[in-house]
């Protein structure tokens, strides 16, 4: 049985959202994902601004309230029933985050063996077939191949097989294409 490892954040969760929900309502700003293409909302937001950003990412709450990826919940739990799936989060660049993470991977994916969670940093130690993550940095080290998930920051990336969604994710992986 082949191995996929999926990244959680902007693949799983929707973690630009909640920064955008949380930056304009306090800054009265009206930020899009439109106006993050080919950027991360870093990249958009005043550098004074950027410790506020950080918050979010800190604050104990952000990653427990993060909406799922449309069709991510049904997708993954068939693509369990031909693969072995694991679920591969870079958490260690936001430590606190680990029991929030994993509260709402149990929360919303509670056919995910807590055995199938990994929490790490460099995703090149994964041994698996395939890597779907949004991150071209943790594709290009991946020993397998890597899988880019389209998101606003990856725009201009080239290099990967690319899916736009949990929808082509599923033709991928179950409606009969060769990967």
């Amino acid at each position: 049985m082949k191995r996929i490892c999926i990244d959680m954040d902007e693949v799983m969760a929707d973690a630009v959202a909640e920064h955008l929900l949380r930056y304009n309502r306090d800054y009265q700003e009206q930020i899009t994902r439109s106006d993050l293409h080919g950027k991360q909302i870093w990249d958009v937001v005043p550098t004074d601004r950027h410790s506020i950003l950080e918050g979010y990412l800190l604050s104990e709450d952000f990653f427990g309230v993060l909406k799922v990826m449309p069709h991510a919940q049904r997708v993954i739990e068939r693509l369990q029933q031909r693969y072995e799936v694991f679920i591969a989060t870079a958490a260690m660049e936001v430590p606190t985050s680990f029991q929030a993470k994993y509260l709402w991977l149990g929360r919303h994916f509670p056919f995910i063996s807590p055995s199938n969670i990994v929490f790490c940093g460099d995703k090149s130690i994964l041994h698996a077939d395939y890597l779907i993550d949004d991150n071209p940095r943790q594709l290009r080290r991946f020993q397998g191949e890597g899988i880019l998930f389209s998101s606003h920051h990856n725009a201009g990336v080239t290099g990967y097989q690319r899916v736009e969604d949990w929808l082509d994710v599923e033709k991928l992986f179950l409606g009969g294409a060769s990967v």
